[in-house]
């Protein structure tokens, strides 16, 4: 029986305000949904879980009505008004002055009081940002407060907050934290920072991507987190008691079925049994993966300092000021380079990965590294096969696939257009390259944004391990905290 599928709305007066009916939906041939069904209460703050590229953000852009279910109905309250707070501003986005994107919050609307507005906005998410300034000459930290407060300023009945702690430090978590928690309206979440979540979240929307159907809990998000693996333990007990009862079974039947007469019916009655118990088999699901241990390798014969930077530029009042530093970095030594959203620690990145910067010196011959928060070190009109082969042309094809299956990139996602994957693939696609790519000298901008947290302690222990030299800026505690430091340069002690 064919199903009606769309967008319906719900009578006013209903505590639901949002109702998945059998949902069913693909991208392409990839099968993001199937038959989901779930309902959300006005008031409610929720987190949607699910690992990286399950469809998460495809989700949100189904609630805004961007994409239609193939089957089922999507069912809001009627007149309910919806904000998204996306992950990253579009690349053609990045001229817009600060005044104008904020415009783009109203379209086909004048709105006269929008500066006030603005101004009223971005105290909210505790930032300075001069209305005739384009986005792109903010920091990520900063840009990151820009999209959160793009959904404020439409004060939206449900608010949808797609990793909106990426890129932020922690006076920017604590301020959107204490917003949350005051916020009276409905809100969904997918972010990773599970301390984050904890602070406001009253349940999850977990996406599994092997059933493709969304699991609806209710409680404290660390106590979900720990019901989801007491189930997923269950059900690894369960396959591991099914597996012997089979191999029991089968032993029986082939046995049986060797002594012919009525025996062969016995044997063939067994192996139904065997054919029901396999169908009761649990298939253990992709998103409860992690990526394997890994080991970036060091650029061989390199000696005596790798780095010397003595200058550097930083940013006050939205002005350059120009500071003297003595930073000598050798091989096995990790500098943190720390200070708060917009003072310049990703234009400095930016200045030693071109060489351009005045006061810096990088050994001669030094292949550089580059984990740059926005992903544009990658070729998004590449496939993920295309741009690991590049990366890995001193080695073999077997070694870049083995590397790309380390990091949960099958053959599916290698045949993908990196311009299609979700951020979090993105990542994980960039620590695969960096692997190849055997770099002497390894920059890297908020390497955990986007990052499924099961892969944070893999992660942390490569880094951690690198036997060249590193330059970190992140603004997560518990993984800086799991790498040997050797230096920290805080640009705001400058």
């Amino acid at each position: 029986m064919h199903r009606p599928c769309g967008l319906f709305f719900i009578m006013p007066n209903n505590d639901v305000i949002l109702r998945f009916n059998n949902v069913t939906f693909a991208h392409g041939r990839r099968k993001i949904l199937s038959e989901v069904g779930f309902t959300v209460r006005r008031g409610t703050k929720l987190t949607l879980m699910g690992q990286n590229g399950a469809g998460k953000s495809t989700m949100f852009q189904m609630i805004i009505g961007a994409y239609q279910p193939e089957e089922g109905t999507i069912s809001l309250e009627e007149g309910l008004s919806i904000a998204i707070a996306r992950q990253v501003i579009p690349r053609a986005e990045l001229d817009l002055t600060v005044r104008e994107f904020f415009e783009r919050a109203f379209p086909g609307k004048k709105v006269y009081d929008i500066e006030p507005r603005i101004k009223k906005v971005l105290d909210v998410v505790h930032l300075a940002a001069p209305l005739d300034r384009t986005l792109r000459q903010f920091s990520g930290g900063q840009q990151a407060r820009l999209l959160l407060a793009h959904a404020l300023i439409q004060d939206p009945d449900l608010l949808l907050l797609d990793e909106p702690t990426n890129n932020l430090d922690a006076v920017g978590i604590a301020h959107l934290t204490d917003f949350l928690k005051n916020y009276r309206k409905t809100v969904i979440v997918i972010s990773h920072d599970a301390e984050f979540l904890n602070a406001f979240t009253e349940g999850v929307l977990y996406l599994d991507s092997f059933t493709k159907k969304v699991e609806q809990y209710v409680g404290n998000y660390l106590d979900v987190v720990e019901d989801i693996k007491a189930r997923l333990e269950r059900e690894r007990m369960k396959n591991v008691r099914l597996a012997k009862d089979i191999q029991h079974r089968k032993d029986q039947a082939n046995f049986f079925a060797q002594k012919g007469g009525h025996m062969r019916d016995v044997a063939r009655k067994m192996k139904e049994k065997i054919s029901e118990l396999e169908d009761d088999v649990v298939e253990m699901r992709q998103e409860d993966r992690t990526i394997r241990n890994f080991a970036i390798p060091c650029q061989p014969d390199l000696e005596g300092r790798i780095l010397e930077l003595t200058s550097l530029s930083l940013m006050k009042d939205h002005k350059p000021v120009a500071k003297k530093v003595e930073v000598v970095l050798k091989k096995k030594e990790k500098l943190l380079l720390a200070g708060p959203n917009g003072i310049g620690k990703t234009t400095l990145l930016e200045a030693l990965a071109s060489g351009h910067m005045k006061g810096e010196v990088v050994q001669k011959g030094v292949r550089i590294g580059y984990y740059r928060q926005d992903f544009s070190t990658l070729d998004f009109e590449k496939t993920v096969y295309q741009e690991l082969s590049d990366a890995a042309r001193q080695g073999t094809e077997e070694e870049m696939r083995s590397t790309a299956a380390g990091f949960l990139l099958d053959a599916e996602i290698l045949k993908t257009k990196i311009g299609l994957l979700s951020e979090g693939q993105k990542g994980l696609v960039a620590f695969a390259k960096l692997v190849l790519e055997r770099p002497g000298l390894l920059l890297l901008d908020e390497p955990t944004n986007h990052i499924n947290f099961r892969h944070i302690p893999v992660i942390a222990k490569a880094l951690d391990r690198y036997e060249g030299a590193l330059v970190l800026v992140s603004h997560v505690p518990d993984f800086v905290k799991q790498i040997k430091i050797d230096q920290v340069l805080d640009l705001a002690k400058l």
